[in-house]
């Protein structure tokens, strides 16, 4: 029995406001975060440890200069403002990514932005990157993350809102050069939809002026985009050649999606309105096959950039075809939320299971094995 699945989530799935569950959820690993050096803590943590985690050689890899203990990473979105950033190794991510943060403070849009889509096992989302602003996560980080950290933390950058599009490199910038002493390795955000005009960043030549301002920066940090499921092949084609023009570390593929075909979820309960009508992206199993395919095709295109997926991932499956579709790591969000703690290590056992029966000796091996 998965007490999470089988007891806490139906009593969940009944509240009106998942936005409020997430800040309590986020509040408590934030306050376990700031007191972990109190015995009960240690103890929790402890525990956490043993029944979440799982350590095995053949799971690690060492990625641009960076050893991940495990493939599976927490995705962006989760803790935007890095409250909680030394704690989630203690729940059995192999690294986890902050943010998304903006230079400048924002509140993001007007609620309700949150929204479960139960059927479809998804989750829609209008946030607008609310977070307090680079300067005051380089503050948490600066207060809470050990030196010797645990796992590899990334840091998700996108634009302030205020911030106007032909001035969003300066913004990515500023954010840049408060953080760059705490990630391990940093994203371009440019593929949410609740950010009016983000999208447009993806054009080459605008994503080439954003790349251009960080690299003249950044020195030996990896850098990394992110982009959405919804591009046309042509567009993908244009930042795989950008990711090779700019040395990029990697791509991220993808975000969530502004689709809304072969949905089950038909009308928003919260509101009352049609789920075509909410704006906002979605995230979870509808995003899910159309994440693998964009993996697939930038691995088919090259195969130096690696690439980091996420959309949709709930089982060891799911993480599997996504790696030997070419992703060296994965990242969850949505599948978390829905299939609780307990996740990653169903996974991550799961992975070591298919490496024994191909014969494989390391997640690396799989790695485009079937792209």
């Amino acid at each position: 029995m998965d007490i999470y699945r089988d007891g806490i989530r139906p009593l969940f799935t009944g509240l009106s406001d998942p936005e409020w569950l997430h800040q309590q959820t986020i509040g408590v690993l934030g306050w376990l975060e700031r007191n972990r050096d109190r015995p009960q803590v240690n103890w929790v943590q402890s525990q956490l440890h043993q029944s979440l985690c799982v350590r095995d050689v053949r799971l690690e890899q060492n990625l641009w200069g960076i050893t991940f203990p495990n493939p599976v990473g927490l995705a962006a979105g989760f803790d935007k403002d890095g409250v909680a950033a030394g704690f989630w190794a203690s729940l059995g991510f192999g690294f986890a990514e902050l943010g998304t943060v903006t230079f400048h403070a924002q509140p993001g849009n007007p609620r309700p932005r949150l929204f479960r889509l139960p059927q479809d096992q998804a989750a829609l989302n209008r946030m607008g990157f609310n977070n307090c602003g680079a300067a005051a996560m380089a503050t948490h980080l600066a207060d809470m993350v050990p030196p010797a950290r645990p796992i590899p933390i990334g840091i998700n950058l996108g634009k302030s809102k205020v911030t106007l599009l032909d001035q969003a490199a300066a913004d990515y910038l500023g954010s840049f050069r408060l953080l760059q002493d705490w990630g391990d390795y940093f994203v371009v955000n440019v593929s949410s939809p609740n950010t009016p005009g983000l999208r447009l960043l993806q054009d080459a030549a605008q994503l080439s002026l954003i790349l251009d301002a960080l690299q003249q920066e950044q020195g030996q940090k990896p850098i990394f985009v992110k982009i959405a499921p919804d591009l046309e092949w042509e567009a993908i084609a244009d930042i795989i050649t950008i990711s090779k023009k700019y040395k990029l570390a990697g791509i991220i593929a993808t975000n969530t999606t502004i689709r809304r075909d072969n949905l089950k979820t038909q009308t928003i309960r919260q509101t009352g309105n049609s789920v075509t009508a909410e704006s906002g992206g979605i995230s979870g199993v509808p995003v899910r096959d159309r994440s693998t395919e964009v993996i697939r095709f930038i691995r088919q295109h090259q195969t130096e950039v690696p690439i980091i997926g996420v959309g949709g991932i709930f089982t060891a499956d799911d993480a599997w075809d996504k790696i030997t579709a070419g992703a060296s790591l994965v990242q969850v969000y949505t599948g978390w939320i829905y299939e609780g703690p307990w996740m990653v290590r169903r996974i991550l056992e799961g992975l070591l299971q298919k490496l024994e029966e191909r014969g494989l000796a390391s997640i690396s091996d799989a790695v485009g094995l079937e792209g």
